[in-house]
């Protein structure tokens, strides 16, 4: 719709990197349970740091440079992007992941779409161009960031990836892991 933070903008898919690894895990874990889901959230753990604290994880996790997706409960009932800016991660984890499913329209509907939140819901759910997808952000306290962005139909569409495809919702996820000074 017409939300800047949602504003998809196109850059490459992005060097592979251990944040770009920790989405992808993400998206393919978040797949598996298929369409409709409820917004989901992922505190990222460094894996060396899991399993300096619980080594018997060994035989169940990969690499101790790559980072291992924990859920974290989400309360119910409201939008992620309202929820973001009440959330602060304590320093044992070192990024966090956000997985949502919206509508998003073309371009050219997007002068059209109503001012009033539920006009626009109506409106974005009912217009023919309408596609659904699900997005996967991806954020590290070193600032590297990563999105993929999976379209619904066709089913086997390209999953739409990079750094900066939606930077509005990666700086909000960011801002969930700056310190307090």
């Amino acid at each position: 719709m017409s939300d800047p933070r949602l504003t998809v903008s196109g850059e490459g898919m992005g060097e592979d990197s251990p944040v770009r690894q920790a989405a992808l895990e993400v998206e393919s874990h978040v797949g598996d349970g298929g369409w409709d889901q409820a917004p989901r959230m992922f505190a990222l753990v460094l894996t060396a740091d899991l399993l300096a604290a619980q080594p018997e994880l060994a035989d169940d996790l990969g690499d101790p440079e790559s980072y291992t997706p924990i859920e974290q409960e989400l309360p119910p009932g409201r939008e992620v992007e309202e929820l973001l800016p009440e959330i602060g991660w304590p320093a044992e984890v070192g990024g966090c992941a956000v997985v949502m499913e919206r509508l998003t329209l073309p371009a050219a509907a997007q002068d059209q779409v109503p001012e009033d939140p539920a006009e626009a819901i109506e409106f974005a759910s009912n217009h023919p161009d309408r596609q659904e997808v699900r997005i996967v952000a991806a954020v590290l306290r070193d600032g590297s960031a990563h999105v993929a962005v999976r379209p619904r139909t066709p089913a086997d569409a390209a999953l739409i990836e990079g750094p900066g495809v939606i930077p509005g919702l990666v700086q909000m996820l960011s801002e969930t892991l700056a310190e307090d000074v």
